[in-house]
């Protein structure tokens, strides 16, 4: 059962949408318009404060320096927007003093134009070590012996290249100090959040209005595209899975086009100065079967157990258990075998559409004000079909949050 306080939020978040007319639902693309205008971007204060916080965590673990690679981390704490290659580029964040860049010399303009908050650019041409520099710029900052952090994703390449020139140097994982800062969500970071979801919300409300019989999933991805970047929302991709493909969580390969009584699953997100929404809705085009819709109505009661059970301080994996035991109870599964639910009930979000931490079976992590989830506990029957049901949703001191309004019925997966 839906908590009051549940309820709540979710009429909250229905406000910012309204409702949609026969009129609007004939309407062309053109009339769609971009609704990022006054997405704000994360500042250079806050990165610094985040910088901040990380050198704080270092020193209370005797950790001399924090290594970060491309990706989201880097994004995160420097501002610097870059991708991977073979080409090492590495962010030394010290327990003290400024952030030192290593990258390639012909990479450095294009890596200073995005770097926020100070510090050292060191280039290293295409016949020298970055790995030397890297140990230098250490060395630098005090650290030549003891222990360096290094950020999950960081490759073994590069963490290699270090020991190989530094054995005093320790290096150890880094997920402790980068979880304590990203888990938790700044105002300025749930803004972005927020209308990242609008967009994904609005894009795919417009593209279910305008859903035929016989489209592939490939035009119907196309058109959630298209709406979704004249929404101002940034990225391509997404799933679009029809009838019996429905039941494979991650898509099938073979081809698919609408058919009368069959599920429509749709699960896309986007982008907004880096952060990302995820959403999925399911129903059915015509009237859906006595099957269909009990088994839509279950994964529904599913969506509003994960936000009943989201409470201050109660470990994540504990969420995804109770709505396990929920399952099994009206005779899916059990644990993750099909038919059922072979995947968690949600996952972190925020710069990566999947992050820590994870509302899935062990995960003792505390829920905390500030932790963004999806919302996703589908179930899915092999051969026949599958339903999931996604929003993303922000807890806060008074209980979980929806970006998003919940979907109503199999009829009205839109409110």
């Amino acid at each position: 059962m839906m908590s009051r306080r549940t309820l709540l939020t979710t009429a909250g978040a229905a406000a910012c949408f309204p409702l949609v007319t026969a009129a609007a639902k004939a309407a062309p693309l053109s009339t769609l318009q971009s609704i990022t205008g006054q997405a704000k971007p994360i500042t250079a204060l806050e990165r610094r404060d985040r910088v901040a916080k990380a050198q704080r965590l270092m020193a209370e673990q005797k950790i001399g320096a924090l290594l970060i690679e491309s990706g989201s981390t880097l994004d995160y704490f420097t501002g610097i927007n870059w991708w991977r290659s073979e080409r090492t580029t590495v962010a030394i964040l010290p327990a003290v003093g400024e952030v030192i860049v290593v990258t390639p010399a012909f990479e450095e303009p294009s890596v200073r134009e995005t770097l926020q908050i100070g510090g050292e650019v060191r280039p290293w041409n295409e016949h020298d070590s970055p790995f030397a520099l890297i140990v230098q710029a250490l060395a630098d900052r005090g650290v030549t012996a003891g222990r360096v952090a290094a950020e999950s994703t960081v490759r073994f390449f590069i963490v290699d290249g270090i020991r190989q020139l530094s054995n005093a140097v320790d290096v150890v994982s880094g997920d402790g100090i980068v979880r304590a800062c990203r888990q938790i969500k700044s105002p300025a970071e749930l803004a972005l959040l927020q209308i990242a979801n609008d967009v994904t919300y609005s894009a795919m409300r417009f593209v279910h209005g305008r859903i035929r019989l016989g489209m592939s999933q490939a035009e119907i991805l196309a058109l959630m595209n298209d709406a979704t970047h004249a929404l101002g929302g940034e990225g391509d991709g997404g799933l679009v899975l029809l009838n019996e493909a429905s039941a494979y969580p991650h898509g099938s390969h073979s081809p698919q086009r609408v058919q009368e009584g069959g599920i429509i699953l749709m699960d896309c997100g986007c982008t907004v100065q880096g952060y990302t929404s995820d959403i999925s809705r399911s129903w059915v085009f015509g009237k859906p079967s006595p099957k269909q819709r009990k088994v839509w109505e279950t994964v529904k009661s599913g969506q509003q157990l994960v936000l009943a059970r989201a409470t201050l301080g109660a470990p994540v994996g504990a969420i995804d258990d109770a709505v396990r035991r929920f399952y099994e109870s009206e005779g899916w599964g059990p644990g993750y075998k099909l038919p059922g639910l072979p995947h968690r009930a949600g996952h972190g979000i925020g710069l990566d559409g999947h992050e820590s931490p994870f509302l899935v079976h062990g995960d003792s992590t505390p829920l905390e004000a500030g932790m963004c989830f999806s919302d996703e506990p589908g179930l899915y029957i092999p051969g026949e079909f599958g339903v999931r049901l996604e929003d993303c949703w922000v807890m806060t001191e008074n209980g979980p949050k929806t970006f998003t309004p919940l979907a109503k019925s199999i009829d009205q997966p839109f409110a």
